[in-house]
């Protein structure tokens, strides 16, 4: 800690990290997956910090919607004009973290660029397409979009309506929207910034329409040089959202508009001159970006999750308020037990998805490798459990972030505390890239004996994952004898529509017994005994935490008698004291700077009251004394109501 503690901070902060019984240093090695990676974290940070190309004359909060798109494009060339400072081909890890040190919570022109547009290039062009269209991609000559989601469909891909009809004559594609509903909408950067998409449309070729599902297409939108909308193609921004304003994603319609036949991306699935069609080997190998796109986003929500557990704690730990013992003086309310058990458990699911981030990446890279060898065995479980993940997590971390707000009173309702920022940027992800019942169903598409589960001081890793796989097991067999007792009487689609909230519930026990089984399995392989020691009371925590929100799943059938579902609860409550003097050195095992955290209220140094005020001092508004609206509204008013005294 002696890098961390500096004269001037906070006392009560000071004695918090006094009070860890671990080295943080080996924690935040242990969380970040090794030394190197901290290190490097420290120098990407230092150089950040070194350029003023990155800074903020004003704070973003302060900023109108056409300043924020400003802000973003200009920050997001700066950025890329200056990557020699991360490894580019480690987006997960560094460009990640270098991103959300310059950008902050906010995405830009060339967000999609980079997640969705080039990957889909390396991942779905043939040889010859990716000598074309590789270079000019990474050397920014161009700036492309991934354009999908409809106006009336996202998550059912299958029935997109845009379409792509090959004519043999001139061996080109006709692009086209046939209905309003077909109108192309969301795409990052589409709007006023990107001149290439990948389209997603119906491919259609001597008269059909090819069952395989959409086709990914390279489809030039603007002039190169005048940045004007070629014929054919009209497109603008959808206007200001719920967050994420830096980026202007847009609108997109086509009529009649003719590309190259070889702009279809042929890697898999190919149209031959004639317009005869090859099919994929795979009818999932179109799906691989979105699975990318998945792999980060669950390391993203983690990240946004773990810095809103950063920010309550630390703010928990500086804010007194109230008194337990009457004449005591005032306590830190990290103190108070109902505090403990908002901010600890969000910590622990923190470090949970973060853990099966790292995990669905590996998973990722080794289906990527089998893949170019033509072995598509991991393909579906790579896809089921990114859809789960997805889906759980984002949602989770949503409701987490709300409770840490919630944990930090009145102020965690100021944008000053970040929490507005990180909450409107985090529950994005519950529907963009796959709305999320839809994909539990797609998870949920793919005798028990009694819970072992005793005193946590007693049970072991194998006990917790024992009783989670049991009931896991037994929802599953439960829903899908359901399911088979409505096929008996109507069709498999309304069936499964019959089955679905059953269908989700399965899938959610599914995926939480993942990620406790992936926690526990990290946290076995911690080297550090003392570090392992508190990780494995925090991993214990999140699986007990679960089984106590789940108890009517658990006690169901009697597997989990009540006498064992109270010792769930007591030990919860037991883990939270033990943990109460471990929770801001956990916090600061994240190796989040002010800089990435952007927050007043979770500031390193814990000096929160003079940073607010010099936070709001910053406000448009105290640029003038009086504002125009006294002279033109309040003013007259009140003259008049003092003329009627």
């Amino acid at each position: 800690y002696d890098n961390l503690i500096q004269q001037g901070d906070n006392p009560d902060l000071t004695k918090e990290r006094k009070t860890a019984s671990f080295n943080l240093w080996k924690m935040q090695c242990f969380v970040h997956e090794g030394e190197d990676v901290v290190k490097k974290r420290k120098e990407i940070l230092d150089f950040v910090q070194s350029k003023r190309e990155f800074d903020d004359p004003v704070p973003a909060e302060f900023l109108s919607r056409e300043e924020v798109v400003d802000r973003g494009a200009r920050k997001a060339v700066a950025m890329t004009n200056n990557a020699e400072a991360i490894d580019t081909s480690d987006f997960f890890g560094e460009g990640m973290y270098y991103q959300s040190l310059v950008m902050g919570r906010d995405l830009h022109s060339m967000s999609l660029h980079y997640i969705m547009f080039m990957p889909t290039i390396q991942g779905q062009s043939d040889d010859d397409q990716m000598d074309e269209w590789m270079g000019p991609t990474a050397v920014r000559a161009i700036l492309g979009t991934f354009a999908q989601t409809e106006l009336g469909h996202g998550s059912n891909l299958t029935k997109l309506e845009a379409t792509a009809t090959y004519d043999p004559k001139t061996e080109e594609f006709v692009l086209h929207t046939p209905t309003l509903t077909a109108t192309k909408w969301w795409p990052g950067g589409l709007g006023k910034s990107c001149n290439v998409a990948v389209v997603m449309a119906q491919l259609y070729t001597n008269g059909q329409c090819k069952v395989a599902g959409p086709h990914p297409f390279y489809v030039p939108l603007r002039d190169p040089d005048t940045h004007m909308p070629f014929k054919g193609v009209t497109l603008g921004d959808i206007g200001p959202k719920f967050g994420i304003n830096g980026s202007d994603n847009g609108f997109l319609i086509f009529d009649q508009y003719r590309i190259p036949r070889r702009n279809m991306f042929m890697r898999f699935s190919k149209v031959l001159p004639d317009g005869t069609y090859v099919l994929p080997p795979h009818s999932k190998l179109g799906f691989g970006t979105m699975v990318f796109v998945r792999s980060i986003m669950i390391k993203d929500q983690a990240t946004q999750l773990g810095a809103a557990a950063v920010i309550g704690i630390r703010y928990s730990a500086v804010r007194r308020q109230g008194e337990i013992n009457e004449g005591a003086g005032e306590v830190q309310v990290i103190d108070y037990r109902t505090q403990q058990f908002r901010l600890l458990p969000q910590l622990a699911r923190a470090f949970a998805f973060l853990f099966a981030a790292y995990e669905i990446k590996t998973l990722y890279l080794d289906v990527t490798e089998q893949i170019g060898s033509g072995n598509m065995d991991l393909l579906a479980e790579l896809h089921a459990v990114s859809s789960g993940l997805k889906s759980v997590v984002s949602w989770e971390t949503a409701q987490g972030i709300e409770q840490l707000r919630l944990a930090c009173g009145g102020h965690g309702y100021s944008r000053a505390s970040a929490f507005p920022d990180i909450y409107t940027y985090a529950v994005g992800g519950c529907t963009y890239e796959g709305e999320n019942i839809v994909m539990l169903l797609q998870v949920a598409s793919q005798d028990s004996g009694k819970a072992r589960i005793r005193s946590w001081k007693q049970c072991t890793d194998e006990d917790i994952i024992h009783d989670f796989e049991a009931v896991a097991r037994r929802m599953i067999f439960s829903s899908y004898d359901r399911l088979k007792s409505f096929e008996t009487t109507m069709r498999k689609k309304e069936a499964w529509n019959k089955c679905s909230i059953d269908l989700c519930k399965t899938a959610r026990i599914h995926v939480k017994l993942y990620l406790v089984k992936v926690f526990l399995r990290r946290v076995s392989a911690c080297e550090d005994a003392a570090c392992k020691k508190v990780m494995h009371t925090l991993a214990t925590l999140y699986a007990f935490d679960l089984i106590s929100g789940a108890a009517g799943y658990f006690m169901k059938g009697g597997f989990l008698s009540e006498l064992q579902s109270e010792l769930v609860q007591s030990d919860l409550y037991e883990m939270l004291e033990v943990l109460r003097p471990e929770s801001v050195a956990l916090a600061d095992s994240w190796d989040m700077s002010d800089l990435e955290l952007r927050s007043v209220l979770g500031r390193r140094d814990g000096n929160v009251y003079p940073a607010l005020l010099e936070w709001a001092k910053k406000s448009q508004l105290n640029k003038t004394e009086v504002l125009p609206t006294f002279e033109k509204y309040l003013g007259p008013m009140m003259k008049e109501g003092r003329a009627h005294l």
